[in-house]
C-alpha cells in the first residue's frame, strides 16, 4: 500500500532509467512512507492480531476531547507524508519519460495513512478482524486508483475523489477511539457458542504448570507466539487465490510462490515489535512492568521462554504454509508446473541434490522468519529509549542509501570487479566483527553471572556444530570451481545468529538491574 509512482501507457520508457529510479527514489519512498504508516497508527505499541484498539491506553487519560486525541495524530500524520511526497516530487531526479502529478499522490498517501489509523484505532469483536478489514479497505482504495489511472482521469478528479476520504476517516477514528476510551471491547465469541459447544465434549488440559519456566513459556505463547501465525493465517489465502487465475504462466506461478514463501518472514519484522516487549500490558517497545522486572526468574530463563515462544510461532507459521501451498496446488491445477520444474531440477543436477537443495530453502525461509523475530530482543529489552528510537534510525538510514550505494555499484563495472575481489576481505572482516562482539558479550556474560559456564559452553558448541553443518551442506552442493570453500565458511559464520541472540540476556539484566 505504498506511494506509487505511474507511467503514461502510451510513452516509450527506459527501462534503465525505469529501474534506476526504482533503486534510488521508490524503494526509500515506500519504505519511509511504511515507517510513517506505523508510526503514526502508534502500529509499534499495540498488538495488531488482538481485539482492543491499538491506540495507547495511556493517552486515554489526557485531559483533551476525544476528537483531539483522534485528531492531532492524524494531522501529523497527513502533513508528514504529504512533506514526503513533495519533497520527492521537487527535489528527485524523475526520468525524462514520466509525467508525474503534483497534488494527488500526496493526497494519496495522506488518504491511506487516515484510513490505516482509522481502522486500527477501532476495536474489533475477534482476534485478526482487524487486519483483515484493514487490508481489504486499503486494498479497495488501490483498486479505484489504479481503474481511474487507467481510464486517464485528470488530476482534479482525483483530488475530488480522494479528499472527502479524509474527514470520512476523521470520523471513523473518533468513532473508535471514543468506544476505546470508554472500554468498549466487543466480544463475538458468543455468536460461535455452539460451535463452542462442541468443544466442551473434548477433554480439556488443566494448566498445571511444573516449574515457573513452564508458566512463563505459556504466558509467552498466549500473549506474543500466536501473532505471527494469525497474521500469516490471514494473508495467506489473499496470496493464494493468484494461483486460481486463468492463463497462468509458470513464472508467474513460482513467484506468487516466491510471494507466499517471503510472507512469514515479512510478517515476522513486524511481529518482533511486539515479541521483543517484556509485556503485552507495556504501552511502549522498551518498557518493562515491575511484574515482569521482579519475578522470581533469572534473566536467561525469561529468555529462553521467549525463544521457545518464537520457535513455536515459527513452526506453526511455516506449518500453514506446508499444508495450504500443496492443497493449492491441486486445487487450481498449477500442480503439473511445480512438478515439471521439479523434474528438470532433478535431471540436472540429480535427485539427493535437488531434494537438498529444496529442503535448504525451506529451511532458509524458516530460519529466516525466526531470525527476524530473536535479532531484535536485546534492543527492546535494554529498556533505553535512546537504544530503540537509535535503532530505528539506523534501519532507516541504510533503507534509505542502500539504493544508491546498489545502484552505483550495478552501473559501474569496476566497482563490481574490485567487490568481487575483495569479497574474501569483506566478509573476513565482517566474520572478525561478529566474532569480536561475540567474545565482548561472552565476556559480560561471563562476569555478570546472567548465564551459568555449562550454558555458556553448551550454546558455543552448539553454535560451530551449526556452523559446520551449514558449512558441509553448502559445500557439498555448491562446486569449488564456483566458490571456493572458505567463502562458504565465512557465510556461514555470518548467517547464523550469535552476538544479537546472545545479548538479550544481558540487555534484560541491564533493564531489571539498572
Amino acid at each position: 500500500m505504498g506511494v506509487k509512482v505511474f507511467l503514461e501507457p502510451e510513452r516509450a520508457v527506459n527501462l534503465d532509467d525505469v529501474e534506476s529510479f526504482a533503486t534510488v527514489v521508490v524503494v526509500p519512498l515506500n519504505v519511509t512512507f511504511t515507517y510513517f504508516l506505523a508510526v503514526f497508527s502508534f502500529g509499534f505499541s499495540g498488538d495488531l492480531a488482538a481485539r482492543q484498539s491499538m491506540y495507547p491506553a495511556r493517552m486515554f487519560t489526557l485531559p483533551v476531547p476525544t476528537a483531539a486525541l483522534a485528531g492531532w495524530p492524524m494531522l501529523y500524520g497527513a502533513a508528514a507524508v504529504a512533506m514526503l511526497w513533495l519533497a520527492t516530487r521537487l527535489l528527485a531526479v524523475w526520468p525524462s519519460d514520466f509525467d508525474v502529478p503534483m497534488v494527488w499522490p500526496g493526497l494519496l498517501a495522506a488518504v491511506l495513512l487516515a484510513w490505516t489509523q482509522a481502522l486500527t484505532w477501532m476495536p474489533y469483536g475477534l482476534p485478526g478482524l482487524r487486519v483483515i478489514v484493514t487490508v481489504l479497505w486499503l486494498a479497495a482504495i488501490d483498486a479505484v486508483v489504479l481503474l481511474a489511472i487507467h481510464y486517464h482521469a485528470h488530476e482534479g478528479v482525483m483530488v475530488a475523489g480522494l479528499a472527502p476520504q479524509l474527514p470520512l476517516a476523521f470520523l471513523v477514528a473518533r468513532n473508535g477511539v471514543a468506544r476505546a476510551r470508554g472500554g468498549d471491547v466487543p466480544d463475538w465469541h458468543d455468536a460461535f457458542a455452539r460451535l463452542g459447544k462442541l468443544g466442551d465434549l473434548l477433554p480439556r488440559r488443566r494448566h498445571n504448570f511444573s516449574s515457573p519456566a513452564s508458566a512463563q513459556a505459556w504466558f509467552e505463547w498466549r500473549r506474543h507466539g500466536r501473532g505471527l501465525p494469525a497474521l500469516v493465517g490471514i494473508l495467506l489465502p489473499f496470496e493464494l487465490a493468484l494461483l486460481f487465475l486463468p492463463n497462468l504462466s509458470p513464472a508467474h506461478v513460482f513467484l506468487t510462490l516466491f510471494g507466499v514463501m517471503v510472507t512469514p518472514p515479512f510478517m515476522a519484522a513486524f511481529a518482533a515489535a511486539t515479541v521483543r516487549k517484556s509485556t503485552p500490558h507495556v504501552s511502549d517497545a522498551y518498557g518493562v512492568s515491575p511484574l515482569v522486572a521482579t519475578r522470581p526468574m533469572t534473566s536467561a530463563a525469561l529468555i529462553a521462554a521467549k525463544l521457545e515462544s518464537t520457535i513455536r510461532s515459527t513452526l506453526v507459521a511455516w506449518l500453514l504454509l506446508l499444508v495450504a501451498i500443496p492443497l493449492v496446488l491441486v486445487w487450481s491445477g498449477t500442480a503439473p508446473v511445480v512438478i515439471d520444474q521439479a523434474r528438470h531440477l532433478t535431471q540436472s543436477i540429480g535427485t539427493p541434490r535437488a531434494i537438498t537443495i529444496i529442503l535448504l530453502i525451506f529451511a532458509a525461509f524458516m530460519a529466516s522468519t525466526w531470525k527476524q523475530l530473536v535479532q531484535t530482543l536485546f534492543i527492546g529489552l535494554s529498556g533505553r529509549e535512546w537504544v530503540v528510537r537509535s535503532s530505528v534510525f539506523l534501519a532507516l538510514a541504510f533503507l534509505a542509501t542502500i539504493g544508491p550505494i546498489l545502484e552505483w555499484i550495478i552501473e559501474s563495472v569496476k566497482v563490481r570487479a574490485a567487490i568481487w575481489a575483495s569479497l574474501p576481505w569483506i566478509l573476513a572482516v565482517l566474520v572478525c566483527f561478529k566474532m569480536s562482539a561475540a567474545a565482548w558479550i561472552a565476556t559480560r556474560l561471563y562476569r555478570s553471572r546472567v548465564l551459568s559456564d555449562r550454558t555458556l559452553v553448551a550454546g558455543a558448541a552448539c553454535w560451530v556444530v551449526a556452523v559446520l553443518a551449514l558449512h558441509g551442506v553448502l559445500a557439498w552442493i555448491v562446486p569449488a570451481m564456483l566458490i571456493p570453500r572458505y567463502i562458504l565458511l565465512l557465510f556461514a559464520i555470518l548467517e547464523l545468529p550469535l552476538a544479537r541472540l546472545s545479548a538479550a540476556p544481558l540487555a534484560l539484566a541491564w533493564n531489571r538491574h539498572g
